[in-house]
């Protein structure tokens, strides 16, 4: 009896998740005036992390993935780490974020820190959030964001990247902003910020969000004939919930949503990450219980997402 209540109240909880948005019909902004021209999306670094990263992505490039450090750290209680906080300390955390946390991107400074640490005085502790993003076109390729703790020395941070220590090889210094960035575009009208069909898929904090246009190719003998096509997609791993967004009015939210039944079962399999699934047609979202963050992590990366496979 006590499982049935857990896992009914599990779904009463992501459905009303996927409905909170819906009771109130929005407001439609009202339309600029003639010769007031819209002015470019710029990176604000108030902004929630994927939020922000949205700004500095190159248009042409196909996916975004962003792990929220800090919220990490303020889930596992360890809020206050920082790169000045003792080695046993950091080490612990990163032992927990190993197996407790949806970590898609596993720290991009950490194969550098004692370095780091001996000789500039800051560490992969010093980032807020990391931001990695790919695609053919984007300038100099795979590209990433490191948004640094406010307040953290950036001259340290640009005597790294002039030294090229590890991964700040080629990188450049945004001081005002606290930013490290590789192949990002500092034009908002020709990053992802300027697509709002991108930045719709964009939700509340979470600790890690994939963003991805396209879609994923289906493994033979999954039937996605009742399918309609997906331009793109996102999913937000928070506390014990997985959202997907799929765009607005997307009749085929309950289909995606029940193709995992039939998805071939690799390890992990999708049911290893991700349960319980509940659909919104209106708001394109599928929600899911997160049973197992590392998993649902890992199912991200290697884009083993029934919920956003292409239609035939």
């Amino acid at each position: 009896m006590t499982s049935r209540l857990a896992a009914a109240a599990t779904v009463a909880l992501l459905a009303a998740t996927l409905a909170g948005c819906t009771d109130t019909a929005p407001q439609a902004a009202p339309a600029p005036s003639a010769g007031s021209p819209t002015p470019a999306p710029a990176f604000d670094v108030r902004d929630e992390a994927a939020a922000a990263a949205m700004a500095l992505v190159p248009e042409s490039a196909t996916s975004l993935a962003v792990t929220d450090l800090d919220r990490v750290r303020l889930q596992l209680g360890l809020p206050d780490l920082t790169g000045q906080s003792s080695p046993a300390e950091r080490a612990r955390f990163w032992a927990r974020a190993a197996t407790d946390a949806p970590l898609l991107t596993d720290g991009l400074l950490r194969g550098v820190d004692e370095r780091l640490a001996r000789e500039y005085g800051f560490t992969q502790d010093d980032v807020r959030w990391e931001a990695v993003f790919d695609g053919p076109d984007g300038p100099g390729g795979p590209g990433y964001v490191l948004s640094f703790r406010l307040g953290l020395d950036m001259a340290a941070v640009q005597r790294a990247v002039r030294d090229r220590v590890g991964p700040l090889a080629g990188a450049e210094v945004r001081a005002r902003d606290s930013l490290v960035v590789l192949g990002a575009t500092d034009d908002g009208t020709r990053s992802w910020a300027a697509d709002p069909a991108l930045t719709a898929l964009v939700g509340p904090p979470a600790d890690a969000t994939y963003v991805e246009r396209g879609c994923v190719e289906a493994p033979s003998g999954v039937d996605t004939g009742r399918l309609e096509e997906l331009e793109a997609w996102s999913v937000a791993l928070q506390g014990g919930l997985a959202t997907a967004r799929l765009g607005e009015l997307r009749s085929d939210a309950f289909d995606r949503m029940r193709l995992a039944a039939s998805w071939p079962g690799e390890r992990p399999a999708f049911a290893d990450g991700f349960r319980r699934g509940v659909a919104d047609p209106s708001t394109g979202r599928v929600g899911y219980e997160l049973v197992d963050p590392v998993a649902a992590a890992a199912l991200v990366r290697a884009r083993t997402v029934p919920f956003a496979a292409c239609a035939d």
